[in-house]
């Protein structure tokens, strides 16, 4: 059974079957930045990937277990925090060529619709804002379980994963390579994981 009970689909009216543990963890969490990480990936030089993360980030997920397409979540990513291990690539990528960090200081995603896809998997339907350009962005996770940190804290975590074709949100820059194609692709895989805890 997943994170939101299933569908009884034996009776002749579809009614909800619902774990009380797993209801048990409706609630609001906060993301814990410290033990969460939001990263992308993106070919570059049309041979190898280039990997980063967004250091800097907050949000809050709401977790209905009895009515899943209720549960909601809100992220905000500050773009000043990109690293991707070279102090000058993270330069460039802050300036206008690119997120324009100084204009457009937050990248943000907020959820319309929860879907339960089966199992432990789910996917968050929301809009996607990167530079002043909002676009719709579906991402998949899969839950990956709940605990009581030492700290008496009830987490829950999730990751998952989306590709994006980072020219719908206005990041056109690039560069012709000699041989042929660019240095980087238009298509950037993001992913999450993601570490939330229980407010009291």
């Amino acid at each position: 059974m997943g994170l939101f009970g299933r569908k009884n689909s034996s009776t002749a009216t579809s009614t909800i079957e619902v774990d009380p543990a797993l209801a048990a963890l409706s609630g609001t969490y906060t993301i814990d930045p410290s033990h969460s990480s939001i990263g992308f990936t993106v070919r570059h030089a049309m041979v190898t990937n280039v990997r980063g993360s967004f250091a800097d980030h907050e949000g809050t997920l709401i977790l209905d277990g009895t009515n899943p397409a209720t549960s909601a979540a809100s992220i905000d990513v500050r773009i000043a925090s990109v690293d991707t291990g070279i102090a000058d690539r993270d330069d460039h990528l802050r300036s206008a060529d690119f997120f324009d960090a100084e204009q457009f200081p937050l990248m943000s995603f907020r959820s319309t619709e929860a879907q339960e896809l089966g199992g432990d998997k789910y996917r968050m339907v929301g809009d996607l804002t990167i530079k002043g350009v909002t676009r719709p962005l579906a991402i998949d996770l899969e839950f990956n379980g709940t605990a009581t940190d030492p700290y008496g804290n009830q987490r829950i975590g999730f990751e998952g994963s989306a590709e994006i074709l980072r020219s719908d949100w206005g990041l056109t820059w690039n560069a012709a390579l000699e041989t042929g194609g660019v240095v980087v692709s238009d298509k950037v895989k993001l992913t999450f994981d993601i570490s939330a805890i229980k407010a009291a």
